[in-house]
């Protein structure tokens, strides 16, 4: 009995591959490269000209509206299920993201 039932987790452990798969290497590099692109386009509204003057949430909310396609591209990456709590928190992220960088770049460490 003690053989079949090694037997048995053997045979599971090596089907554990095909049962279930590991994450798509390919899948999560292209995430990163969409976090990357929505950083980078953060970054750089963050530090527009002629900004000084204006409100740091005016600022940012203006930075997350002017990168809203690298937004949505993703979003559509890594929410292939359309989940709307995930895009509503990526959502999030990205205004906090903007705030975040509109501080530095005006030497602020509130994060």
């Amino acid at each position: 009995m003690h053989r079949a039932f090694m037997l048995l987790v053997l045979l599971l452990t090596a089907c554990e591959g095909s049962v279930f798969p590991a994450e798509d290497p390919g899948r999560q590099a292209e995430i990163k490269k969409s976090y990357e692109a929505r950083d980078t386009c953060l970054k750089r509204q963050a530090l527009a000209d002629g900004t000084s003057g204006t409100e740091p949430d005016a600022l940012a909310h203006a930075a997350t509206l002017a990168c809203q396609a690298e937004t949505d591209r993703l979003i559509a990456t890594a929410n292939t299920d359309g989940d709307a709590k995930v895009t509503a928190s990526i959502r999030h992220d990205t205004e906090f993201r903007a705030m975040k960088y509109v501080l530095q770049t005006r030497g602020l460490t509130a994060f």
